[in-house]
C-alpha cells in the first residue's frame, strides 16, 4: 500500500456524495499503465453508499435544478477552471489511461469545448408550437411542447476517454436540469474524481454530482437496481449494454457499444490526405477508440501504394513512455490487453495473414501493426481489436466492399475516400453506420456533431445539442379558450 508511483496533484480517492468525499468499502488499486506500478489506491463506493448517491441525486431532482442560466454559467466557469488544472489533468491521464502527452492535451481541448457546447445547450432547451389549425373544430386550441429533466442520470463511463466521454454524459444531463450519478471505469477513476473537484469548485450544487467508484459487476449491478434512477447512458461493451438495458426495462438508456470500424479507399482518393488520417485513425490511443480503423478496404489498383505508405507512416509512430514528448503510441489499458492482441496478431499470421510491421509487445506496449491477406474468420477483421492494429484488403468491386463493411454486427462509424459523387451518394445509402464519413475516416468526430450507432453498437446520441434531448421528456401543453 506503501510502494506508490509519485504522480502529482491526485484527487481525492474516495466516493462523492452530497459534496464530501468519503472512504469506501475496500480499496483498489489504480496503475500506471505503462510501468504497472501503482500510482493511487481508490475505495469502492459500499452498497449502502450508492443507495445514498442516489437518494442524494433524487432529493435534489426533486427540488429542481438552478435556473438554465445559472447551468450555463457554471458550466463555462468549469471550462476555466478545467484549464487552470490541466497539468493535473495531463499527468493523471498519462499514468492511469497511458495518454501519451499528445492525446493528454488534445482530451483536455476536447473537453473544455464540451462544456461551452453543454453551457450553450442549457439556454436554448426549447420545444414547438402544434399546428392545431390542422384539424377540424382544434383551430382556436394553442399547443406547445415543453422540455423538463427527467430526474436523475445514470453515466457508466469507459477507460478509452476519461475526461471528454464522461462530460459527454455529465455536462448536457446537468445542461437539462437532471441530478448525476457517475460510475467511471475502475482502470481511470482518478480524472472523473478530479473533475469532480473542478465542477464543485466551478459552482455545481453538491447534491447535482455523485461519484462513486468500483467495478461494473458490484457498484454497476447495484446502481441496476435502484429504480429512482431515470436514465442510464453507457459506453462500453455490447454484452454490458444488454445487460444495462434489461435491467432498465421502461426506463431510458442510451448505449454507445462495441464496433468494428471499416474505411474504404478508392483509387481516386487523395492518399496526400488519406494516409495519414488512416494511420492516426487506427493506431492513435493505442488503436483504444471505439471508431479505430480496424477493416481497411483498398482499391485494387492502388493497394499496393497505400500498403507501402501506411507501413512507412507506421514505422515513424514511435510506441512506449507515454511521458516522452516523441512518443506517438502509448500503453494499451493492461498487459493483458497487450497480450491478447499479440495473441490475435499470432493466431492471424498463423491463419495466414502477413505481418507488414509491428505488433511486439513489450509489458503492456504493442508497436503498431499492419496486416494483410487477414483471413475473413480471423479474430483481426471479425471482432473488435481495440489495439494498434490495422487490416488491409484490397477490393475490385465497390458494391462488395460496401457489403463487407456492413456484414458485422456492428453499425457505429465507418469512411469513403473518393472523388466520385456516385460512390459518395451509394456509400451514404448503402453504409448501415450511424456515422459515414467522406474523405475521412471512420474515426473522425467533433464534439458538436450527433453521436452515436445503430445495430449492436448501441442507440441513442451524444453531441450536447443532442443528449439533452435524450435526458429531457417532452410535455405537451394545450390551451383550449
Amino acid at each position: 500500500m506503501t510502494d506508490l508511483l509519485s504522480i502529482p496533484g491526485l484527487p481525492p480517492t474516495g466516493n462523492l456524495i452530497a459534496g464530501l468525499w468519503v472512504e469506501g468499502a475496500r480499496p483498489f488499486a489504480v496503475l500506471d499503465k505503462y510501468s504497472g506500478r501503482p500510482i493511487a489506491h481508490v475505495t469502492e463506493a459500499s452498497r449502502d453508499q450508492v443507495a445514498l448517491a442516489v437518494r442524494t441525486a433524487k432529493k435534489a431532482a426533486d427540488a429542481g435544478a438552478p435556473p438554465p442560466h445559472d447551468r450555463a454559467r457554471q458550466l463555462r466557469r468549469a471550462a476555466l477552471v478545467l484549464q487552470t488544472h490541466r497539468q493535473r489533468f495531463v499527468d493523471v491521464m498519462v499514468a492511469e489511461a497511458g495518454f501519451t502527452l499528445a492525446d493528454a492535451n488534445g482530451e483536455i481541448d476536447r473537453a473544455m469545448v464540451t462544456l461551452e457546447l453543454s453551457a450553450d445547450e442549457a439556454v436554448r432547451l426549447v420545444g414547438e408550437v402544434v399546428p392545431f389549425g390542422a384539424s377540424p373544430g382544434a383551430h382556436r386550441r394553442m399547443g406547445l411542447t415543453q422540455r423538463f429533466p427527467v430526474g436523475v442520470v445514470c453515466a457508466i463511463t469507459p477507460f478509452n476517454s476519461p475526461l471528454n466521454t464522461v462530460l459527454h454524459k455529465v455536462a448536457p444531463a446537468y445542461a437539462g436540469g437532471n441530478a448525476v450519478v457517475l460510475k467511471p471505469s475502475a482502470f481511470t477513476p482518478l480524472t472523473s474524481a478530479l473533475l469532480g473537484e473542478v465542477l464543485l469548485e466551478a459552482g455545481m450544487p453538491a447534491e447535482f454530482l455523485a461519484i462513486v467508484q468500483g467495478e461494473g459487476d458490484s457498484v454497476g449491478a447495484w446502481l441496476l437496481e435502484e429504480q429512482d434512477i431515470a436514465f442510464y447512458t453507457f459506453t462500453g461493451s455490447t454484452r454490458v449494454g444488454r445487460i444495462i438495458q434489461q435491467a432498465a426495462g421502461l426506463r431510458r438508456t442510451q448505449m454507445e457499444l462495441g464496433s468494428i470500424a471499416s474505411t474504404l479507399v478508392c483509387a481516386d482518393a487523395d492518399l496526400e490526405r488519406a494516409i495519414p488520417r488512416i494511420a492516426n485513425a487506427a493506431l492513435r490511443k493505442a488503436g483504444q477508440v471505439c471508431t479505430s480503423v480496424q477493416r481497411l478496404y483498398v482499391e485494387r489498383p492502388i493497394a499496393e501504394e497505400v500498403t507501402r505508405r501506411l507501413v512507412e507512416y507506421a514505422g515513424t509512430l514511435r510506441a512506449g513512455d507515454p511521458r516522452d514528448p516523441a512518443t506517438r503510441v502509448g500503453p494499451l489499458i493492461s498487459e493483458e490487453a497487450a497480450r491478447r492482441a499479440e495473441q490475435w496478431l499470432q493466431q492471424a499470421v498463423q491463419g495466414g495473414a502477413r505481418l507488414l510491421c509491428g505488433g511486439q509487445r513489450t509489458g503492456s506496449v504493442v508497436t503498431p501493426a499492419v496486416l494483410a491477406d487477414v483471413p475473413q474468420d480471423g479474430k483481426v477483421w471479425c471482432q473488435e481489436a481495440f489495439a494498434p492494429l490495422l487490416a488491409i484488403k484490397p477490393f475490385d468491386d465497390f458494391d462488395a466492399a460496401l457489403a463487407g463493411a456492413n456484414d458485422t454486427p456492428f453499425g457505429l462509424s465507418a469512411g469513403v475516400f473518393t472523388q466520385d459523387i456516385d460512390r459518395a451518394l451509394k456509400a451514404a445509402r448503402t453504409l448501415r453506420f450511424g456515422t459515414v464519413q467522406i474523405n475521412e475516416t471512420s474515426s473522425a468526430r467533433s464534439d458538436v456533431m450527433p453521436f452515436g450507432g445503430v445495430k449492436d453498437s448501441g442507440f441513442g446520441k451524444e453531441g450536447p445539442a443532442y443528449a439533452i434531448r435524450e435526458m429531457t421528456e417532452e410535455r405537451l401543453l394545450i390551451f383550449n379558450p
